[in-house]
């Protein structure tokens, strides 16, 4: 009985070690599908690549001229191993692979050391681990992988450092490794390093330098700040490691190494920095947005990472063809720096300090979708500072608020596109009615102000042609009301412009372009290019293609398109467009030789901003006027921003015959009263002031079937005008009896008056005395029910 009792535990042991033998097993099983996995997703070894060290890329221009280097922050100059001394070479081995030439891509021995070391670390509590990669894994770390610390990286590393040198001699294998490493500051590579530290060439490196830069390898960056701080301890103390790791290896004797430690306690390791902070483009202002595109649409394509991308465009030679024009751009860039008008209206600060005010354009043929032309700012610009353009990673984001040239996009093509309204529909040039400023947060004040400060000034009602001529506030706020906050905003995104949510919910940002965070002339230009282009949205695009060193073809842009509005749509707004140009808008400067011009001008709140966009048949372009500082414009008006448009427009189309684009079949004609959009009635004929008739564009379908029923018997004189506009006029405090806030066409620059109408306002701003066009307006009028003449036509509409 006594034997069966002891037999139990035997049992169970056993069954529980078998249980935990299993379980090693399996876990190793299964450590090994891992392992497998990880290895098989490891990139190809490309032997070339790591090799091939010094084929910068290159953008050329949309005639295939050199036209940039891709610069980037860091420095490199590729050396052969016979430029490398002997001691430096040995340097880096002593310090860093000191088995380097005995093993066969990884060190065992070290990375049994490290693993005790670590699990030491870990015991007590560091969370510090060593690292155990030879020469060769640091290469593919430079070249291949990224640095991200993992076990994923690490294994990858192992099982292509053991691939590697199957491939490459080991002299091979450190001649790479030395043009790669990261040396601190700006330098990659020894040479870049030996002439950022010592301005000499490697070669003529002696001892203690070559032991420096060796030592750098342990933690470049402090080392560089230690240089350049002149904190000489922790340097000489890295120095003076490197040497003995050398003497220890046998590659100098004793009397070198004894010699060497002399020089360094004899203060003769010193440096003589060439720090080279010059790393802009030719063409910045174009090249480095280029260049963003092309890595999108690499990451995209290829499903690289950041770290992969930025290494193909540093090293991999890619031939970027960019779509710029060099004529034009340079010529552009000229115009804007030399123009007198933008050259007086420089300033300065409370520190006494010049502030220029500043422009930025681009030009796109809007059928192609190629970008021609993007000025980032006046004047030299400082290297990767900001562009004022479009958006550039890694640079300062500087959009704008666009005032009224939002409108055409958000609001009148929308409302005529979903057929709510056509060109001709009779809109009231009032505020809001309170019951409907309260939904959006204006309740019990005028809302909005014409930037006048009066109503009526062309009619009780004006139809939408009038409205934007003359870029009435009231006009857009109405019709963006009626059409709806969601539609707005719907178009917006087709048309590239990206709003946030709180500007998609704001009917100041849709309807008058008081954006949250602005926008660039860059989206602006590619969205007017719909008016033109049959209603089609055209992705701008600034490279053509992208060919590797073999001669691949990487990437090949092809032009995007998106239907944003009817072909018929998009031809009424082109021909309503013609209003803002012609003598009574408020961009006639616009215009230039015999060609057809389209466009709108724009003016932010408290006119920070001054706005030109408009088109040609041949191609769109936008421009901005404004401070870097945000401060107020005075003095001029977007009249000027019209005037600067023509005169970077005029040079491209020097040798393009003046056109005008097809009317669509959809498009038709009607003649209706000019006073109620409706079908005339002999009243309107035979108005006493003139015809009151006008031929309008509809799309087929929408022309209007009541008749006018406005009375036209009723007339005053200029007198009585007068005397019932008084309570309009100087009751604010930013109103005068010349209606100079914000308006575009009275630009007292001399340039400006042969084409300024004193008649003519521009009125993008819900609120002159607030930047912030949803702040409640503090002004009142306790005149707007009084009934206000048509002060165009001398008649008093009942």
């Amino acid at each position: 009985m006594v034997k069966k009792r002891k037999k139990a535990p035997n049992k169970a042991l056993k069954i529980t070690l078998i249980t935990i033998l299993s379980l090693f097993i399996l876990s190793l099983v299964a450590s090994f599908g891992v392992v497998l996995a990880i290895i098989k997703n490891a990139p190809d070894l490309d032997v070339n690549q790591i090799l091939t060290l010094n084929e910068t890329s290159v953008l050329y221009n949309d005639k295939d001229q050199f036209m940039d280097v891709v610069v980037t922050h860091d420095q490199r100059t590729v050396i052969t191993s016979k430029d490398m001394p002997e001691d430096l070479r040995n340097a880096f081995v002593s310090i860093e692979d000191e088995r380097f030439y005995e093993h066969n891509g990884i060190d065992l021995k070290r990375i049994s050391g490290v693993i005790l070391i670590d699990i030491k670390s870990k015991l007590k509590g560091q969370s510090t681990l060593q690292g155990a990669s030879t020469i060769t894994q640091q290469l593919l770390k430079n070249t291949l992988l990224s640095s991200e610390v993992s076990i994923k990286r690490k294994l990858q590393e192992i099982y292509l450092a053991l691939k590697l040198e199957k491939y490459l001699t080991k002299d091979q294998i450190l001649e790479a490794y030395m043009n790669t490493i990261f040396l601190g500051g700006r330098a990659n590579g020894v040479e870049a390093a030996s002439q950022q530290y010592f301005s000499k060439k490697a070669k003529d490196l002696n001892l203690i330098e070559c032991a420096f830069i060796a030592g750098v390898t342990q933690s470049p960056s402090a080392s560089f700040s230690a240089v350049t701080k002149k904190n000489s301890s922790s340097y000489i103390n890295r120095t003076q490691t490197v040497l003995m790791k050398m003497y220890e290896n046998g590659y100098i004797s004793q009397d070198q190494y004894n010699s060497a430690l002399n020089d360094l306690n004899s203060n003769k390791l010193t440096f003589q920095l060439q720090l080279d902070t010059n790393s802009r483009l030719s063409y910045e202002a174009f090249s480095l947005p280029a260049i963003d595109q092309v890595k999108r649409d690499l990451k995209q394509e290829y499903h690289y990472s950041d770290t992969e991308v930025q290494h193909l465009l540093m090293y991999g030679g890619l031939k970027i063809y960019t779509t710029m024009d060099k004529d034009a751009q340079d010529n552009t860039q000229k115009l804007l720096n030399n123009d007198s008008t933008l050259q007086n209206k420089s300033k300065k600060d409370k520190d006494g300090k010049i502030i220029p005010l500043q422009a930025s354009a681009v030009i796109m043929d809007y059928h192609s979708g190629e970008v021609k032309v993007i000025i980032g700012g006046r004047g030299t610009q400082d290297a990767l500072s900001f562009n004022r353009a479009t958006e550039v990673s890694g640079i300062k984001a500087f959009p704008r608020r666009p005032g009224s040239a939002i409108k055409p996009l958000t609001v009148y093509g929308p409302a005529i596109d979903s057929k709510q309204v056509t060109a001709a529909t009779d809109i009231k040039d009032a505020p809001l009615p309170d019951n409907i400023a309260k939904l959006y947060g204006q309740g019990g004040r005028q809302y909005p102000y014409n930037d006048s400060r009066e109503y009526g000034l062309y009619g009780e009602s004006v139809t939408l042609r009038t409205g934007l001529m003359h870029s009435l506030n009231t006009v857009a706020v109405s019709l963006e009301n009626q059409i709806g906050l969601k539609t707005g905003a719907e178009y917006s995104e087709k048309l590239g412009l990206n709003l946030n949510a709180t500007d998609k919910q704001s009917i100041a940002a849709l309807s008058l372009g008081q954006l949250t965070n602005g926008t660039y002339p860059l989206n602006i230009a590619a969205a007017y290019g719909v008016f033109a282009n049959n209603g089609l949205y055209t992705s701008p695009k600034l490279y053509r293609k992208v060919v590797d060193r073999n001669g691949r073809v990487l990437l090949e842009n092809k032009t995007q398109t998106r239907k944003v509005f009817s072909p018929e749509t998009a031809y009424i707004m082109y021909d309503l467009l013609k209003g803002p140009v012609s003598p009574s808008g408020t961009g006639p400067n616009a215009n230039f030789g015999d060609m057809p011009v389209r466009g709108k001008t724009g003016t932010s709140g408290e006119q920070k901003d001054l706005w030109f966009s408009g088109l040609t048949p041949y191609y769109s372009a936008a421009v901005w006027l404004g401070y870097d500082d945000n401060s107020i414009i005075n003095g001029i008006y977007s009249n000027t921003a019209a005037g600067v448009w023509a005169s970077i427009m005029a040079p491209l189309h020097e040798n393009l015959q003046p056109k005008d684009i097809d009317i669509p079949e959809g498009v038709v004609s009607a003649v209706v009263c000019e006073d109620s959009g409706k079908l005339p009635t002999s009243a309107c004929y035979s108005d006493p002031t003139g015809n009151k008739t006008y031929s309008e564009l509809f799309i087929d379908g929408t022309i209007p079937t009541d008749y006018c029923n406005l009375s036209h018997s009723y007339r005053t004189n200029d007198s009585i005008i007068d005397n019932l506009l008084k309570p309009f006029k100087g009751d604010t405090p930013n109103s005068n009896e010349n209606n100079t806030i914000n308006t575009d066409n009275k630009d007292k620059n001399k340039n400006d008056n042969a084409n300024s109408n004193e008649n003519n306002t521009e009125t993008d701003n819900i609120n002159t005395d607030q930047d912030d066009a949803n702040s409640p307006n503090t002004n009142t009028d306790n005149n707007t029910n009084i009934k206000k003449p048509n002060k165009k036509n001398n008649v008093i509409e009942n």
